[in-house]
């Protein structure tokens, strides 16, 4: 599917499903100030950067309502969700306001952040960020460990990050029916607009290790059942021979203290 028509038809909820961000944001900021309370943090009176937001502000201007100082909404590509956008004046006009027929953040509460991270003169728009979170991104990245070193020179030395990763094939059915295929075949023929980079637990191991200090992961699926039936057609390189390693499908990870 051609790029443009894939985010046409996310932006209008028709056939493909957008992430919890977009689709349940108060969901996404609670599992966020969950993970931040177990680590014994809080968003309160610091700089918060959203990695992936998606064109809404939704879970920006949440976290500023419970306590963020500033909140830097970072995406590569700029899709206004201008309609989704007008939704959150009534709640959240202090933060929002209105220009022409767009809705802008408030620059001293948000700043938006369009491109690549990776780019020197992005980063440079912003100062180092206490708190850096993303939902259902980190899969979708073409160039994991570049993405993450960039992400690890932007944390403040006290900062935190916390990612929720699906590792399930998004033809959710058959969640590991990307493994099963060569990277040829999958680059060129099967891998989806949105790109899926097919990383592994361990593979997310490596990379956020080689970054950061202090990292710790939390498994919160395991499909066994699922794994055992793909095991036999699925790569030698993505399995390691653990199988509550291998079955792993949804995971966060908090990383502290960037290198």
């Amino acid at each position: 599917m051609p790029e443009g028509l894939a985010r046409f038809l996310l932006k209008r909820r028709w056939i493909i499903k957008p992430g919890l961000e977009s689709r349940d944001p108060a969901a996404a900021v609670e599992q966020y100030m969950d993970v931040l309370d177990k680590k014994g943090t809080t968003i309160v009176g610091k700089r918060v950067l959203v990695f992936g937001y998606g064109g809404r502000f939704a879970v920006g201007v949440e976290l500023l309502k419970r306590g963020a100082a500033h909140a830097v909404l970072c995406d590569h590509f700029v899709l206004l969700d201008t309609e989704r956008n007008r939704e959150l004046l009534s709640e959240y006009g202090s933060y929002l306001k209105v220009e022409g027929d767009e809705v802008q953040p408030r620059s001293e509460y948000i700043t938006l952040l369009h491109g690549d991270i990776r780019d020197v003169s992005l980063q440079k728009q912003i100062s180092h960020v206490d708190v850096i979170l993303s939902t259902s991104v980190f899969e979708h990245l073409d160039d994991v460990p570049g993405i993450t070193k960039a992400l690890a020179k932007l944390t403040a030395p006290t900062g935190m990050h916390v990612h929720f990763v699906d590792l399930r094939d998004h033809f959710f059915k058959y969640p590991f029916e990307m493994l099963k295929f060569s990277e040829n075949v999958w680059r060129n023929f099967l891998n989806p607009t949105s790109n899926l980079n097919r990383y592994r637990l361990n593979d997310y191991k490596r990379e956020f290790e080689s970054n950061f200090m202090k990292v710790e992961f939390k498994v919160l699926e395991r499909l066994v059942d699922e794994f055992r039936k793909a095991q036999s057609q699925i790569r030698a390189e993505f399995k390691t021979g653990d199988e509550a390693v291998d079955a792993v499908t949804l995971i966060y990870v908090t990383a502290q203290e960037p290198k």
